[in-house]
């Protein structure tokens, strides 16, 4: 209840959106805009609602504006070139139809970003299992889940805007993923989970948690953490959160070594 009476009020926010081809005008720091995607067709998570406000929150406090829907009529060539960055925010099912994936692909791949966090991952379970180009994208499928539990995370890239701020080993509880193969080799690996920390992994001493890569022009950044309502009030998952989300939008690529 706590949290809810922090971020709700955010939720009121009227943030404008105005027009920007992503591909022909990169934006400048604090000069961006950002779709928060948030549809549903199977399993709904109880953050999501949090976790909009949330992000509004980060867009006042870093000067990006921020619209959010679950209405998949968004997705046209016009609407989204208004932004530099898509957040599909624990997405489920097949959420888009033949067209709107075409004009999400070309989106993409003409030089858009994509945030994915939790559900987002492909799999028949989580998100467009259905869509062979969207897995391609993701570089990984979904399988399930451990319960909520303390585990540990190693930052392996800490040059990422997404990675920089955490520490090395980050103790924190969440549901954390299991994937039917590691995605390592497809993408730039940025934080793994240490399963000898908890119990209910399946990917032994290989289990990436948080990756981004490029697809065509554009980005692909994505974390399996965000399940919990409590994720979206912490400082560091906030940080996260944010650099993956200025990474997608091509407005923070990497940072000096620490």
């Amino acid at each position: 209840m706590t949290i809810l009476r922090v971020f709700l009020p955010i939720l009121g926010l009227t943030l404008a959106s105005f027009g920007a081809n992503c591909a022909d005008n990169p934006p400048r720091q604090g000069d961006f805009n950002v779709l928060v995607f948030s549809r549903t067709l199977m399993f709904r998570h109880a953050s999501i609602t949090i976790g909009i406000a949330a992000i509004k929150h980060l867009g006042v406090e870093n000067g990006f504006r921020v619209d959010a829907t679950e209405d998949a009529n968004w997705f046209t060539p016009t609407k989204l070139a208004r932004y530099q960055a898509v957040v599909f925010l624990s997405t489920s099912g097949d959420i888009l139809n033949e067209e709107q994936q075409g004009a999400f692909r070309q989106y993409i791949e003409g030089g858009g970003g994509l945030a994915g966090v939790h559900a987002a991952i492909y799999g028949d379970v989580a998100t467009e299992g259905n869509w062979p180009w969207y897995g391609e994208a993701l570089c990984a499928a979904f399988t399930n889940h451990s319960a909520i539990v303390p585990a540990v995370i190693d930052v392996e890239d800490a040059n990422h805007p997404s990675t920089a701020p955490l520490p090395r080993r980050w103790s924190r509880t969440d549901e954390w993923y299991n994937f039917i193969s590691s995605p390592r080799g497809q993408v730039r690996v940025l934080a793994t989970l240490d399963e000898t920390t908890y119990k209910g992994g399946t990917m032994g001493a290989d289990h990436p948690i948080a990756w981004c890569k490029q697809v065509g022009k554009g980005r692909v950044w994505y974390t399996a953490l965000g399940h919990t309502e409590e994720s979206f009030s912490e400082p560091l998952f906030l940080q996260h959160l944010l650099g993956g989300i200025q990474f997608a939008a091509g407005v923070k690529a990497r940072i000096e070594a620490r």
